[in-house]
């Protein structure tokens, strides 16, 4: 029994460390999404329409956000096993192909936006609901659009460093330059969403430039104090010297990258799919999710933070060739995220009810949103389990295993039990909502025995 125990939980030690990486992580993600909260909470007490146009975009802009990630996140492999290397050239090469990889994603996007923008948003209009709210959440959904476009900028450098500097351990300066930049945020909403200070009230608008101005911020912050400190961080000196990266470099990082791009790029537009799936149940659906999923994002930060630490740990690990330590380190954190979040979704649920009701919306919006949050909290155990086992894969390079795992379940399992309950039976939506959670139950089975087995376990920098 104690070895049983031994296997699933460090010493002191052990969980000092892990926390000195997570918490950095926790606290920046948390208070991220804690304004994000009080930014729609901003939002929503201007109505239903913006809110829900405003969550349509996001909904979007997700799905690039999670591009970005896995565009980085190939590259990362490599940049935390050449770190646990200590070779700082190859640290190098791994941030300019990052920023190659950025450039691309972000200049597509942006095309695409403007090109089908009005089309995209209107796939999440065709519920129940009248002509007119329609019409009026498109349009605060397209004025806010057009505005974030000129965020995408600063926000895909910040991905390129925060992620380079966590992957090397330091995830000090990501955190503040976060912290600043959304006090600037809360602080730049206040006053253009509901013209405080002699600023003119401007909505939705004032939401989307309060939002650009902060990425400016926090992108001036990340960049300036990386190469300010070239000692701190050896791979700022001589970086843009040259944009080339090695061919056999590309190479690897491609092949290994490419899974975990496509994988990033279909799983969010599986997400995006399921929010439309769930759509045709009404307008007021769209109003609920995005209540749930803003008070969701704030009690996944612990499983996030630790799934993030397991990639970079195990990653460190593996790079500098000290496998058994790797399987260890990585059952204890799988371990521990599950048992944060056990007590992480209590609370959650216990708080289901009352949230919702500081949105000035229908109060069909209000029960549906407090259900949802429920049923997220019931299921946040597996979820952390699922975020963990998804790292670790990813941490030795299986990026195609981890390309089976995530995006192609979504799209075989979880779409299509949505997609099937929505549109051939008159179930409740949270009743559907319920059933592809339970989906993932397979998928846990499916993670368990991958981690089990030590797929992982590969040093691909040596």
């Amino acid at each position: 029994m104690n070895r049983t125990l031994h296997k699933f939980i460090g010493d002191r030690a052990f969980y000092k460390m892990v926390l000195t990486i997570a918490v950095p992580i926790m606290i920046q993600n948390g208070i991220t999404n804690f304004v994000s909260l009080l930014d729609n909470i901003m939002i929503g007490r201007v109505g239903t329409e913006p809110m829900s146009g405003v969550a349509i975009v996001n909904q979007l802009l997700f799905v690039y956000n999670l591009c970005l990630f896995g565009g980085v996140s190939g590259a990362g492999i490599f940049t935390a096993q050449y770190f646990g290397q200590k070779n700082d050239e190859g640290v190098r090469r791994t941030v300019r192909m990052k920023l190659w990889i950025v450039a691309a994603i972000t200049l597509a996007t942006t095309a695409l936006l403007l090109a089908a923008g009005n089309e995209l948003i209107a796939l999440y209009l065709r519920g129940e609901g009248t002509a007119e709210s329609a019409a009026a959440t498109l349009l605060y959904g397209r004025q806010y659009l057009l505005i974030m476009l000129l965020g995408l900028p600063p926000f895909m450098m910040v991905q390129v460093y925060s992620s380079t500097l966590r992957e090397c351990g330091r995830t000090i300066l990501p955190m503040l330059a976060g912290i600043v930049a959304v006090f600037v945020n809360l602080v730049l909403n206040y006053i253009l969403i509901y013209g405080k200070f002699g600023a003119p009230a401007l909505g939705v608008a004032g939401a989307a430039i309060a939002t650009i101005l902060s990425r400016y911020v926090e992108a001036a912050i990340v960049l300036v104090h990386t190469h300010r400190h070239k000692e701190q961080n050896p791979f700022a000196e001589g970086l843009y010297t040259t944009l080339r990266v090695p061919l056999d470099l590309t190479g690897r990082i491609i092949t290994k990258g490419l899974p975990l791009l496509l994988n990033e790029t279909l799983w969010a537009a599986g997400v995006a799919m399921l929010t439309q799936c769930y759509s045709v149940r009404g307008l007021h659906v769209i109003a609920a999710q995005n209540i749930s999923n803003t008070i969701n994002n704030v009690f996944n930060i612990v499983f996030i933070a630790l799934g993030d630490s397991v990639a970079i740990v195990v990653g460190q690990l593996l790079g500098a060739g000290r496998m058994k330590e790797a399987r260890e380190a990585d059952n204890r954190m799988i371990a521990f995220s599950v048992m944060c979040c056990v007590l992480v979704a209590a609370v959650m649920f216990l708080l289901a009810p009352f949230f919702p009701m500081l949105y000035n919306t229908e109060e069909e919006v209000r029960r549906l949103a407090g259900e949802f949050i429920m049923i997220t909290a019931v299921f946040m155990p597996q979820n952390a389990f699922l975020h963990a086992a998804y790292f670790t894969l990813r941490s030795g390079g299986r990026t195609v295993v981890t390309f089976l795992f995530d995006s192609v379940f979504i799209w075989c399992v979880s779409v299509t039990i949505a997609f099937v309950l929505s549109r051939f039976t008159a179930l409740p939506v949270t009743v559907v909502f319920t059933f592809v959670q339970l989906g993932d139950i397979i998928k846990c089975v499916i993670g368990f025995a991958l981690v089990k087995k030590g797929v992982w376990l590969r040093n691909i920098v040596a």
